[in-house]
């Protein structure tokens, strides 16, 4: 699935590639975790070319 490049960097900031492995191909299972639930919400008030940084995984 076609995704933004701050959308992506998020989440493999937020989910393992094993995480993403079992259940990256459901935007839905996605979007109900409370960091990328936050996220959406933050980048849809956003310009659609908007770019920043992305903290890494910890």
């Amino acid at each position: 699935m076609p995704v933004h490049p701050i959308c992506h960097r998020t989440i493999h900031a937020t989910f393992s590639n094993v995480e993403l492995a079992r259940h990256g191909h459901d935007g839905e299972a996605l979007r109900s975790s409370p960091a990328i639930a936050r996220f959406v919400l933050w980048v849809a008030r956003k310009h659609p070319d908007f770019h920043a940084p992305t903290a890494r995984k910890r």
